[in-house]
């Protein structure tokens, strides 16, 4: 027997669904007859959704136990919900949001890159779930790596930390970081339902890396907020950088890392860097780099 729901949560459900139906246009999906209120007819919903009437019914009468997981999806697709409707519906009868459905993220919106590229002096970057750099800063390019000069394919950050001696060599503290990288790393893809994405990834880095596959049996999962990170930078020499990692929103396979110089005198060596790189390209087209 289903678990029924508490009376507040049944009245909010229904009301949700009955308010969803009744500003879908019946024309649009080939219904017709003259109506004497707005929008589907309870059967058609059901109809639409591939359930029960009677089920249907009931749920907008905040009666009956609570609905499967199934059935809400169907509902959701029945209605034409967006995303954030489809989990506001999840949470109302079941208590939680729906499964991450992870989403392959090549780029971002011009919006977010604007929002980056005003940090002139703290590199910034985002990455997938995968931990694909998508997009990044000028300061990014003069203090991490010049991503525009790579593949799509290789901008991995795991790549980088198990496969590249010359970013190996930039980092203190190496053994550490890494163990951080690779919990950080499994926690995210779990997150946005992405494990079945990185095992192609994952299996390369062990056959590559023997350090790679020891860290990865461990099973260690660790989170990426805030802290603290060391480079040895060829121009700028030994820096500290203070970083936070943000979520984005409505996108559960981003996320956003920035960091903030310590010490202002580096802000302030960043941000020449960063004028001096962009004067370049600016004057030498084949130096121009390509789009994130």
């Amino acid at each position: 027997m289903a678990n029924r729901m508490p009376n507040a949560s049944n009245g909010s459900l229904a009301a949700f669904l009955k308010d969803r139906r009744t500003r879908l246009d019946p024309s649009s999906f080939g219904f017709s007859g003259r109506r004497r209120t707005p929008g589907l007819r309870r059967e058609e919903v059901a109809q639409r959704a591939n359930i029960s009437p009677t089920w249907y019914t009931w749920l907008e009468q905040g009666r009956g136990g609570a609905p499967s997981a199934d059935v809400l999806n169907r509902i959701a697709k029945g209605l034409l919900l967006t995303e954030a409707e489809r989990e506001h519906l999840f949470m109302l009868g079941l208590g939680r949001p729906p499964e991450v459905r992870y989403l392959r993220a090549d780029g971002v919106s011009p919006r977010l890159q604007r929002l980056i590229d005003t940090l002139e002096a703290s590199p910034a970057l985002i990455k997938t779930a995968t931990w694909d750099v998508v997009a990044w800063n000028s300061a990014a390019q003069v203090v991490m790596t010049d991503y525009s000069t790579l593949p799509h394919g290789q901008r991995n950050i795991l790549r980088f930390m198990f496969l590249s001696p010359a970013i190996r060599a930039k980092q203190h503290d190496w053994e550490n970081l890494a163990r951080f990288v690779v919990g950080a790393f499994r926690a995210d893809a779990a997150r946005a339902g992405a494990v079945s994405e990185v095992a192609q990834l994952v299996d390369e880095l062990c056959g590559a890396s023997p350090e790679f596959a020891t860290l990865w049996r461990e099973n260690d999962v660790l989170a990426h907020g805030d802290g603290t990170k060391r480079l040895k930078h060829p121009e700028l020499g030994d820096i500290e950088l203070e970083y936070s990692a943000f979520a984005v929103d409505g996108r559960p396979d981003l996320s956003l890392t920035v960091y903030n110089p310590v010490d202002s005198k580096v802000a302030d060596r960043i941000r020449d860097l960063a004028r001096r790189r962009k004067e370049r390209d600016a004057t030498d087209p084949s130096m121009k780099p390509s789009t994130p």
